[in-house]
């Protein structure tokens, strides 16, 4: 283990970061590490705001995550921001004075809205944008279009009562987040990102803390497979789903379902009884768990996030990443018209990955 960070110097920070899933929390501490090695920055440790979901796997992974920040020598503020509906007005009104007095805001995710909310308050001047996964390019590429920020499974859908009542905070969110002469923005990403606006500083992530603070795993000889939220999110249907989770187990060996915080007890319960495989529910980011080890020699995924994660967090094992394509007609009727390009783009951009074609569902 490499020596952590020293110790928050004072109580008014530098440097204010939101997160709502360990993902973002993963991906601040990562920006943090690679500030200071490339960048010099002394190793003061800064605030991190956790604005807690109420989902349960979600909040035990954040608080694992947590405990790690404090470690690194961060100052975290958790908040349980969504704990009624009183919660988020005394979230921002107790973060309104840190907000205007910080330097810098760091941020997981700026399609929310609770984040959206909070970039009307503050007033630093520089702006930053960790991965929140694979929707880190579909922010990029809203921003140089100059479209309204929303997800990539929700476009084409129609703007609800909610949306239309946000859209200004949304389009001022925006526009903060546009570079412009007193203020600077810039992702942290291990996204592939092309098109970015002018002025949108764009930084390789490369998982330097994670190989730094974990690891080498200990490889077994067998496949391990990862899950995924697209049943969750309506893109994919759910027989589909479990039909090629079979069928990808059964032509690669696989042992082991590391199960997306997001996917159902239900969904998890039918996998693990019509498959066989050995469900594992992670308690911190899949990156983690598989630098920490034992991993499977061949890892199987779906497109997301982690084909483009994990062969950096695993670079210079033996390790190695398979991403097998979304066929169309695992597709809902409510998934948006965009989403077989988006999900072929998550595979296709994906480097030290061998990509795998469609399967035929059992």
């Amino acid at each position: 283990m490499s020596p952590r960070a020293g110790k928050n110097p004072g109580p008014t920070p530098h440097t204010l970061a939101f997160v709502e899933s360990p993902v973002q929390l993963l991906n601040v501490l990562e920006w943090a590490h690679a500030r200071q090695l490339h960048r010099k920055e002394p190793g003061a440790g800064f605030t991190l705001v956790v604005l807690s979901p109420t989902d349960p796997m979600t909040r035990g992974q954040l608080r694992r995550m947590a405990e790690l920040a404090r470690r690194e020598g961060h100052t975290v503020r958790w908040e349980e921001a969504r704990g009624g509906p009183m919660a988020p007005f005394r979230t921002i009104g107790g973060l309104t004075r840190l907000l205007r007095r910080a330097e810098r805001m760091v941020m997981g995710d700026p399609f929310s809205r609770y984040v959206q909310l909070l970039l009307t308050i503050t007033r630093a001047d520089e702006l930053v944008v960790v991965d929140d996964g694979t929707a880190t390019m579909e922010f990029v590429g809203q921003l140089a279009r100059g479209e309204r920020l929303v997800r990539w499974h929700r476009k084409g859908g129609r703007s609800g009562f909610r949306d239309v009542l946000f859209a200004p905070v949304s389009g001022a969110a925006r526009r903060r987040l546009t570079p412009s002469a007193d203020h600077r923005v810039e992702v942290f990403s291990a996204m592939p990102i092309k098109d970015a606006p002018d002025g949108v500083t764009i930084t390789a992530n490369d998982f330097a803390w994670t190989r730094d603070r974990f690891g080498p795993p200990r490889v077994t000889k067998t496949a391990d497979l990862v899950g995924t939220s697209l049943v969750e999110t309506g893109v994919v249907d759910a027989d589909r789903y479990l039909s090629a989770v079979k069928a990808l187990a059964g032509a690669h060996g696989a042992t082991r379902y590391f199960a997306h915080r997001r996917e159902s007890a239900e969904k998890l319960h039918r996998l693990a009884v019509e498959t066989g495989l050995e469900v594992v529910r992670p308690d911190l980011p899949l990156e983690l768990i598989a630098r920490r080890g034992p991993i499977g020699r061949t890892v199987l995924s779906f497109p997301s996030t982690v084909v483009h994660t994990l062969p950096l967090a695993l670079s210079g094992t033996p390790v190695r990443v398979a991403v097998c394509d979304i066929h169309p007609t695992w597709l809902t009727e409510h998934a948006s018209p965009r989403a077989q390009d988006f999900l072929s783009g998550v595979t296709g951009t994906a480097t030290d990955v061998h990509r795998l074609a469609a399967v035929t569902p059992i």
